[in-house]
């Protein structure tokens, strides 16, 4: 089977239930594993290499008006690969190829391609959308192996956390300038790691939120994990984050606790790397509870003055 895969997370779950061999095509986005950056790339992006947090914010919403999509295929390269299986996606209006275009191009390939859209909005649909890419690939049993592995280190967060006193109120900011609440799975994730999400809503969509409704949650812990940004992008927007009004009075302020993580490869991506995310998490929480696990980067501290 050739297998063309529209998302990173699609990706990696792809190679997670063994499959890479079969995998022929990614996104421009696609990174892990690692080796999957020398497969061709059948995806483009709009947004300008050094636009700033603000105009990516500006470009997603104009695009929302027109219902166009910030990627697009690049059609040459996608029907070179001819693939039988193509991974995409319905979650994100914006944030991926669109389904009509994905639904078009898949029309106008010689063979019968099968188009398989996920649209994950609860850690469970996530894990359910492994199953999924197993049944459309043929590998059933890898994927019920696969989804056990995952569902252990779950479980074994879950646990741990069954002893923990106290749960201290957490916000995970999706997204600095303007601010965003993170939705879908991540409130999920933080239950399980131990702590209360205070503004953001378990399976709804992540959106803007008012500057005025964190300060008056006041989280005692803040996640700064931004949608598509590794930790050195997100810093790069902080100066902006400690210019708001009221920044100072914040709990997870004036008591060190406010820490970064890799958005991009980890909490804004609906695939396997969500447990990781999970154990990252739950170290940032709870970190005697929760020891990191070997080989996952360790939230980083932000300089909160």
């Amino acid at each position: 089977m050739r297998i063309v895969s529209l998302l990173p997370s699609a990706t990696e779950i792809i190679c997670g239930l063994g499959l890479r061999d079969q995998l022929v095509g990614v996104t421009h986005e696609c990174d892990d594993p690692a080796d999957v950056l020398q497969l061709p790339k059948v995806t483009r992006t709009l947004i300008p290499a050094d636009a700033s947090s603000n105009q990516i914010d500006a470009l997603v919403r104009e695009r929302l008006k027109t219902e166009h999509a910030l990627y697009s295929l690049d059609m040459p390269v996608f029907e070179s690969l001819a693939p039988d299986l193509i991974v995409t996606q319905t979650l994100c209006d914006v944030c991926a190829v669109s389904q009509r275009e994905v639904s078009d191009a898949a029309c106008a390939l010689p063979n019968a391609a099968r188009v398989l859209n996920l649209e994950p909005t609860r850690l469970a649909d996530v894990l359910a959308s492994i199953g999924q890419v197993a049944e459309a690939a043929g590998c059933v049993s890898q994927g019920e192996r696969y989804l056990e592995s995952l569902q252990r280190r779950i479980d074994a967060v879950a646990r741990r956390s069954e002893s923990i006193s106290h749960r201290p109120r957490v916000m995970l900011l999706e997204w600095i300038d303007p601010p965003f609440s993170a939705g879908h799975w991540n409130p999920e994730l933080v239950a399980i790691a131990g702590g209360e999400e205070v503004v953001g809503v378990a399976g709804e969509r992540s959106v803007t939120t008012p500057w005025e409704s964190i300060l008056a949650a006041d989280p005692e812990v803040m996640i700064i994990a931004c949608c598509g940004f590794d930790v050195p992008r997100a810093a790069q927007d902080l100066p902006i984050l400690r210019s708001y009004d009221g920044w100072d009075r914040l709990r997870c302020v004036r008591n060190n606790r406010v820490y970064m993580v890799d958005g991009s490869a980890y909490f804004s991506r609906p695939g396997p790397r969500l447990v990781d995310s999970l154990e990252i998490l739950a170290h940032a929480l709870h970190p005697t509870t929760h020891p990191l696990p070997a080989g996952l980067p360790a939230p980083v501290t932000v300089d909160v003055r």
